[in-house]
């Protein structure tokens, strides 16, 4: 990871993992499945509560959140960053309960800033006792960050996060429901209860978020659904996977954006069954958005490979083989305990990913963020042995993320999405 400044520990709590929890490569620094413990020694009684006494003090939640902020703190501090040049947050919990607590930290951690954010509810975090995982790209001084309010496009007072923020051409997009935020769902986006047809819930907020919410929000910062690059699209029901597509496609068909669908637990708002955030460029900026295509099966990605100037982001990857069928799925069920579905699926993840790279003139090597939605927690150890196969002791810089056990296709455990730079 030549060029790139890393900050890693070798031995993730006393384990062969190497994890990088920061990159930077600049000017843009990479925070990435941080939850409160650690590195070393793994939950601190800061964390946990005096052995004797563990409610006393702050809740639970409130010091894993503590924890997390004042680490990422220190951590930027280093760089000659700081909590105020942060351009977006990502937060996945176990529990629902985890959310209020945690905002409380970040208000107090952040001040009246908080970056463009996407929290969503899962089956667990990384650490089984975790109930907070966060991740942050932030941005080195001297480099302008513009808030952006587009009227309609807000988040709740509890939330308190900027909806869209404009740094160095590129266009950051909060998490957007079909909601009108502290009020719920939107009835334009919502079925009658009275209706037994009358449209599907998925194709009604779908739409609703493309042109209610992100269209406003890319123009009111100078942009447009044209200059989308990359969206992570969270779904509660796997099998509205095609008519989310076949929405997206309406307006997207002629749009290149790389898209990464992840199955989902919950979300803020009762009856929201789908969030999407969205990286863009500005209709001025000096970079290009360029289309890379690689000899990788059909099924294997939602959306296409898109580079952006420093950055390649390609959609979503699934170790979907050339024959429509996943990646070892005759033999893993018999190796459980070897991990084999996740070394298989990561192996074959990796080699989809390297083969986007070569095109673009760079290496999976220089991965800034890599985040693995699995079915199944067990399939780290096989994606740890996948990573250290190929790129020996160099540092991962990771987030693992347990979703409901439903995926898009029958097998699949893994949904690996990646930031890579392209140098």
């Amino acid at each position: 990871m030549a060029m790139l400044e890393v900050k890693s520990i070798p031995n993730l709590l006393g384990t062969p993992v190497p994890y990088a929890y920061a990159v930077k490569a600049d000017p843009w620094i990479f925070l990435t499945g941080h939850e409160a413990f650690d590195f070393e020694r793994g939950i601190p009684e800061e964390v946990t509560g005096p052995s004797g006494f563990p409610l006393f003090g702050r809740p639970r939640n409130r010091r894993e959140g503590d924890f997390i902020l004042q680490r990422m703190r220190r951590i930027l501090r280093e760089f000659g960053s700081d909590l105020g040049h942060g351009v977006r947050l990502d937060q996945y919990y176990p529990t629902p309960a985890a959310v209020d607590p945690y905002h409380l930290a970040r208000h107090a951690e952040f001040g009246d800033y908080i970056p463009p954010s996407t929290s969503v509810v899962m089956e667990r975090c990384f650490a089984a006792e975790a109930n907070i995982s966060t991740s942050l790209i932030a941005v080195m001084p001297g480099h302008e960050i513009h808030k952006i309010y587009p009227p309609g496009v807000g988040s709740a007072p509890s939330s308190g996060f900027v909806p869209a923020v404009v740094c160095d051409d590129f266009v950051f997009v909060a998490g957007q429901m079909a909601h009108n935020a502290g009020q719920g769902l939107d009835p334009r986006a919502h079925v009658l209860d009275h209706a037994a047809w009358a449209g599907s819930e998925i194709r009604k907020q779908t739409e609703f978020i493309i042109l209610e919410k992100l269209k406003p929000a890319l123009e009111a910062a100078g942009s447009s659904l044209d200059q989308s690059l990359k969206a992570q699209i969270y779904l509660a029901r796997v099998d509205d996977f095609p008519d989310f597509v076949d929405v997206w496609n309406q307006y997207y068909a002629n749009i290149p954006c790389a898209v990464t669908l992840v199955p989902t637990k919950s979300f803020a708002t009762v009856g929201g069954i789908i969030e999407i955030n969205l990286l863009a460029l500005t209709n001025t900026a000096t970079r290009q958005k360029q289309v890379i295509a690689a000899d990788i099966p059909g099924m294997a990605a939602c959306g296409p490979c898109v580079r952006a100037g420093e950055f390649l982001l390609p959609s979503g990857l699934m170790a979907i083989g050339h024959d429509g069928n996943v990646v070892g799925k005759t033999v893993s069920p018999g190796f459980d305990a070897l991990s084999h579905a996740g070394y298989t699926q990561a192996a074959a993840v990796y080699n989809y990913a390297e083969a986007l790279c070569r095109i673009a003139g760079t290496s999976i090597a220089n991965v800034l963020r890599a985040q693995y939605f699995v079915s199944d927690s067990t399939a780290f150890p096989g994606i740890a042995m996948a990573w250290s196969a190929k790129f020996g002791a160099q540092p991962h810089p990771f987030v693992c993320i347990q979703t409901p056990r439903a995926m898009p296709a029958p097998a699949v455990l893994l949904i690996a999405d990646f930031w890579i730079s392209v140098l």
